[in-house]
């Protein structure tokens, strides 16, 4: 399971109600902020979340509303000590203007407590641990280097204490070299396999999540079957001649996107303060169902559903 905290879903200003573009995502001890826009640290504190352990930072490219909330940010860390270290992941276009930011305007002669590590985005593998992985793919915007994220749980298969206690296999190291994938031998010589006593595999959540983007094609393979897909919605198509000409979608182009793509719940941010939320929200629902317009400081957890 993933759960998921947004804490600015406004587009390229801010609202009375929206702050600019910020996410959690969270699994087990992890903490990923995606994208840190204007008043992010703020918005990080009214939320409950608090700073700890949030020391990886994912940035969909390099625009002033998804990273200038950086400079306050790392700025409090370098003073508070609240995390011992930062990893930047982002394009080299992205980095570059961090970098900027941070070191000759922000934290400029400082004798810097916090040393941030820059990690240069490619499509892949970006982190992995037993239970899940996140990978970075690209998304047609403005400019190069955009990024969009997949994070989805390895699939699993469950040990079976019915099939384990018939064959006499003890509780303790046996059963977990046996989950490990290992065959054991028992003290009466018989050889038991892990097949013999582990379920067929059950597949993990899948999230994905998109900053800005401009087109959808490009995006429905690795959308296919998410359970959960975070996707701009800029736009209404009254005016989807505008969201072409600065690389934007409109909530019916993201809600067909989740149609064709066969996800299970789709939620709409990076709103234009232009609309009406309902507006926004009817032109996804008129297509895709399952559509959400997500509000700051909304929460979500993404498991894996059936699908019907």
């Amino acid at each position: 399971m993933f759960e998921v905290v947004f804490l600015g879903t406004s587009a390229s200003a801010p609202s009375v109600h929206r702050g600019l573009s910020a996410n959690v995502v969270l699994h087990k001890e992890y903490r990923f902020l995606i994208d840190c826009g204007e008043g992010t640290q703020r918005q990080i504190l009214k939320s409950g979340l608090g700073f700890k352990r949030l020391n990886k930072i994912l940035l969909t490219h390099g625009h002033l509303d998804h990273i200038l909330g950086l400079g306050g940010l790392a700025s409090t860390f370098s003073r508070w000590e609240a995390v011992d270290n930062i990893e930047i992941y982002g394009g080299q276009t992205a980095l570059d203007r961090v970098k900027n930011l941070l070191f000759q305007v922000v934290l400029r002669g400082d004798n810097l407590s916090l040393k941030p590590d820059f990690i240069t985005l490619k499509p892949g593998l970006i982190f992995e641990d037993t239970s899940f992985q996140v990978s970075a793919f690209p998304v047609t915007h403005r400019g190069a280097d955009c990024y969009g994220f997949l994070f989805r749980e390895k699939s699993r298969r469950p040990f079976l204490n019915d099939k384990a206690e018939d064959l006499g296999v003890p509780i303790g190291p046996e059963r977990r070299r046996l989950v490990a994938g290992e065959s054991i031998t028992l003290s009466d010589g018989r050889v038991i396999h892990p097949d013999d006593v582990l379920g067929p595999e059950i597949p993990g959540a899948k999230l994905v999540f998109v900053g800005d983007a401009g087109r959808t094609d490009d995006l429905i393979e690795v959308a296919q079957n998410a359970d959960a897909l975070i996707i701009e919605a800029t736009y209404l198509e009254t005016d989807a001649e505008m969201a072409r000409r600065f690389g934007h979608l409109t909530a019916a182009q993201a809600a067909t996107l989740a149609r064709e793509a066969n996800v299970n719940w789709l939620y709409l941010t990076h709103l234009s303060r232009r609309y009406r939320e309902q507006d926004v929200l009817s032109e996804a629902q008129a297509i895709f169902l399952n559509s959400i317009v997500a509000r700051d400081f909304d929460r979500i957890k993404v498991v894996k559903e059936k699908k019907v």
